[in-house]
């Protein structure tokens, strides 16, 4: 990896999708630092230096990289395209036309992604209407702030479409921006967002947390970072090797197959996937509790996933969310019916294992019991260090938690694995060695 880092300039074409990846990071995080037009900004300062880091809210400011609490132009982040995209992955499995879409390659690609776009901009106006009445009454108390603070002092009907307006663009500026690093860039352009919000609050938090607590508590803090860090990189280098074998097949004179590979079955299939599903899926309730009627919905709402890490409901509810959303898209992303009809097309077979409906079982066997590994694992670097800092009363823990680690260290590997493979590519033997 450091020889990869150290010659990933040297390639010029490279060079230049490294340094256009960082443009628009660089633009993005300016975004994230200029409010919409309409709000105080007075009011935004004091909103900002009030808030406090945890639960639901926590983890979507941290996503947004602060931009939240700033009521920024960048302020929803890309949490909308993840959940339209959620969503249409969802209705991919019951919706016949979707899954049609799923089977056509390329083609079908581009009319899902295409709906996962209008679908976004909806999204992006039904959340930026329920923020900016929100914030009319400083977060209602979301970020443990003074429900004093007026964001929007003046409450006209122009003014919230203002507002709406400009958070709606951004989202939809942000989801291009998201494309063009991953067309013209390296890398996932998504990820790489999620990646700069998450890293932007490090800093922010550790200097918080050495002026509140002290050098040692920091010191603890950074030792359970760089553990969970360890074991991060450890699980996702982790797979399970399928070996299969091809059949010799003669055809003229010339003898083809006979030869040995294997399927790589990785212990952490998902990656960071399950991670911002789960976290997309806990604003939802959020956002509907201050739009249903019952006083009791929103006060166990508040009470238990705004601003409550340490809350036990919240703590079963959110690493239950983790663990389905690591079995759904595993599910998706690998088709044990269709890799071993595959390899009965290609007259291969798993030694000892008859190929067909056996290999079939054989894998779905194997990939549940490496994906209930690869959930607790994930589930558990979620929420241990945030029990952990919970226990130490370290409130400003999200850019240092589990669940920022795991998606930075994700991030950072599949990045990199993919400047390896530009280099190797291009036969730079002399870089790899």
């Amino acid at each position: 990896m450091l020889s990869s880092m150290r010659n990933m300039f040297r390639v010029p074409d490279l060079r230049n999708k490294i340094l256009f990846t960082l443009f628009v990071l660089v633009l993005y995080r300016f975004g994230s630092h200029v409010p919409v037009p309409g709000v105080d900004f007075e009011a935004v300062k004091q909103l900002e230096e009030e808030s406090s880091s945890g639960g639901v809210l926590g983890f979507l400011s941290l996503f947004s990289g602060g931009g939240l609490t700033r009521m920024a132009i960048f302020g929803l982040g890309i949490m909308p395209y993840i959940t339209s995209s959620i969503i249409m992955q969802v209705l991919g499995v019951v919706i016949p036309k979707i899954e049609e879409w799923q089977q056509q390659g390329a083609a079908g690609q581009r009319k899902i992604t295409q709906w996962t776009r209008y679908m976004t901009v909806v999204l992006a106006v039904l959340q930026s209407t329920g923020l900016a009445f929100l914030f009319h009454n400083g977060g209602g108390g979301l970020f443990g702030t003074n429900t004093d603070i007026d964001l929007i002092p003046d409450f006209t009907a122009p003014r919230v479409l203002l507002v709406v307006l400009s958070l709606t663009a951004g989202t939809a500026l942000l989801m291009w921006m998201a494309e063009l690093i991953t067309q013209r860039g390296i890398g996932n352009g998504m990820s790489l967002l999620i990646f700069a919000s998450v890293v932007s609050r490090i800093p922010v938090e550790g200097a918080s947390i050495k002026a509140e607590q002290g050098v040692l508590v920091l010191a603890g803090v950074l030792a359970v970072a760089v553990a969970a860090m360890v074991a991060i990189i450890f699980i996702d280098q982790g797979q399970r090797r399928i070996p299969v074998q091809f059949a010799k097949r003669v055809v003229g004179r010339r003898q083809y197959g006979g030869n040995n590979t294997y399927i790589p079955l990785k212990v952490n299939q998902s990656g960071v996937i399950p991670i911002i599903f789960a976290s997309s899926v806990l604003y939802l309730p959020v956002l509907l509790s201050n739009v249903v009627p019952w006083d009791g919905v929103r006060t166990f709402i508040d009470d238990h996933l705004v601003n409550q890490p340490g809350d036990p409901i919240y703590l079963t509810f959110y690493g239950s969310l983790i663990i389905f959303f690591a079995y759904f898209y595993t599910a998706i992303s690998f088709d044990p019916a269709k890799q071993a009809e595959t390899i009965r097309q290609q007259g291969g077979f798993i030694p000892g294992i008859r190929p067909g409906p056996q290999t079939e079982r054989y894998l779905s066997r194997i990939l549940n019991r490496i994906t209930l590994a690869g959930a607790a694992f994930i589930c558990g670097i979620a929420l241990i260090p945030t029990v952990v800092f919970v226990l130490f009363d370290v409130s400003q823990f999200n850019g240092l938690g589990g669940t920022s680690l795991l998606i930075a260290v994700g991030v950072a590997l599949e990045t990199m694995k993919q400047i390896d493979s530009q280099l190797m590519m291009r036969n730079y033997e002399s870089f790899l060695s």
